[in-house]
């Protein structure tokens, strides 16, 4: 009597930790489904965004009579991936429209890596600031002679922004945000910014 005792005890001690690994194995997957994967190394709770707004480009008109036209649509294509639950990285590529001066056109384009720190503001919304660097490659053209050089130039420069985000459901947010670059010109060194609404998919 006592070995049919003993193996029914076996046998419950033996379902118990199945059903305690189960359980451990469930709350591992609910946990990596919450954090969710990230094309970034080292990184968890991956996403990308799409965002578009308007630009402004601080630059000199020169002594030109020509209209100057310091503005235009501009958008960005990104993604990024947190290292801690209020810390990541974000790589984006940008495009900063054009301004009208000198009787043509000057264009930017980028590409950023940045540094992200965010904090909740309840369940569904936090706040957010970039600070990083964005690789600009510009183009000035127009008559010469008025004050302002014309052609291209690339380089690094500074960047940072703040934003606001709001996760409507579990994958999806939509993000209104604010940034400056500091971007390589023909004249010297300016800075353009951009005033962006846009949405986020968490994958």
């Amino acid at each position: 009597m006592h070995a049919p005792s003993r193996s029914l005890r076996l046998l419950a001690c033996a379902a118990t930790l199945a059903c305690g690994t189960m359980a451990a194995h469930a709350q591992t997957a609910r946990t990596n489904a919450d954090t969710g994967n990230s094309f970034i190394p080292a990184t968890q709770q991956g996403y990308i965004g799409l965002n578009a707004g308007q630009s402004k480009y601080d630059l000199r008109n020169g002594t030109s009579l020509f209209n100057f036209d310091d503005s235009d649509t501009g958008w960005k294509l990104y993604t990024g991936g947190y290292f801690h639950p209020n810390f990541g990285v974000e790589f984006g590529y940008l495009n900063f429209g054009k301004a009208s001066r000198l009787g043509g056109d000057t264009k930017a384009q980028g590409l950023n890596f940045s540094l992200v720190g965010r904090a909740p503001i309840g369940d569904q919304f936090d706040v957010f600031g970039k600070l990083g660097t964005t690789y600009g490659r510009t183009r000035t053209s127009g008559n010469p002679g008025f004050g302002v050089a014309t052609g291209k130039d690339d380089g690094f420069g500074l960047s940072y922004g703040a934003g606001v985000r709001w996760a409507f459901n579990p994958q999806w947010a939509a993000v209104l945000e604010w940034e400056r670059h500091r971007l390589h010109f023909a004249d010297g060194k300016s800075d353009v910014d951009m005033t962006t609404i846009g949405v986020q998919y968490r994958y």
